[in-house]
């Protein structure tokens, strides 16, 4: 089965289903994944903070979890 993220999901969410997804999000700035904060951001809401498309962010973390 694969794994599929979307952006409504909290970012702690994410890092439960695969933990290997912090690079991804630390590339774009978010150097605070273990702040409670940032458990409890959705990637949407994270995404705007660091000035990323969305859309994009979800697609790219999908095509990892499902390479």
């Amino acid at each position: 089965m694969m794994a599929k993220v979307s952006k409504d999901m909290t970012i702690g969410e994410i890092l439960s289903i695969n933990p290997d997804v912090a690079p991804i999000l630390m590339e774009i700035g978010m150097h605070c994944l273990g702040c409670p904060s940032a458990q409890g951001e959705s990637l949407a809401e994270a995404a705007m903070v660091h000035g990323i498309d969305a859309d994009l962010l979800e697609e790219k973390i999908n095509a990892f979890l499902n390479a």
